[in-house]
């Protein structure tokens, strides 16, 4: 087989990388000077390209928020991969998201919650986001287990888990990230098994 044929090309990844860049610079510059008062123009000229070149990656500043939350939802999928087929799925899940819940930096994390939180039209966007992660939850749940009569409980879990997520990461950044992010994680998802079990 060849294997140029399953790598990314010198373009493609040359626009990963732009991409990647954009994103992390925008990021960067929303943290430091805020969300309202940092302008396309500003990214664009930071990222080292021209306002044309942003518009060809990103049609507003808010996207780039978004792109970073998209890429959230694929690094769980991955991660997911990683865990044993011999866990539960929702544990699978859990462990899939406290390692990459160690891999980032607290201050920066809550920060950017808050930003996204900043707008009413954010906050919309955000919540779409969610619903595409938990897809990418499905997804990676699916594959693991593949067996067709477990889709459905496969898809509730990702719904859970997501929601599980979410009720975390609010209640980690209204106290203030007092306490680690693993901690609220660990506990919310307990409720959810445990409530899951009561139901049984």
């Amino acid at each position: 087989m060849n294997n140029s044929a399953q790598k990314p090309g010198l373009r493609e990844r040359k626009r990963r990388e732009t991409l990647q860049r954009i994103t992390d610079t925008g990021l960067k510059l929303f943290l430091s000077q805020g969300y309202e008062e940092t302008t396309l123009d500003a990214i664009a000229e930071a990222s080292g390209i021209s306002r044309r070149t942003f518009f060809y990656y990103f049609k507003s500043k808010e996207e780039i928020l978004l792109a970073w939350q998209s890429g959230t939802g694929a690094a769980i999928a991955a991660a997911i991969q990683e865990q044993t087929a011999d866990k539960a799925p929702i544990d699978a899940v859990l462990d899939a998201i406290l390692s990459l819940a160690s891999q980032f930096d607290a201050n920066e994390l809550v920060a950017i919650e808050r930003l996204l939180r900043s707008t009413e039209e954010l906050r919309a966007s955000k919540h779409a986001k969610y619903v595409q992660q938990e897809g990418a939850v499905f997804e990676a749940l699916c594959a693991k287990w593949p067996q067709a009569r477990r889709r459905d409980s496969l898809r509730l879990i990702a719904m859970a888990s997501m929601g599980a997520l979410r009720l975390a990461v609010d209640r980690w950044v209204e106290e203030g990230t007092k306490r680690p992010l693993a901690k609220h994680l660990r506990e919310t998802f307990e409720s959810l098994k445990a409530e899951l079990g009561r139901q049984s």
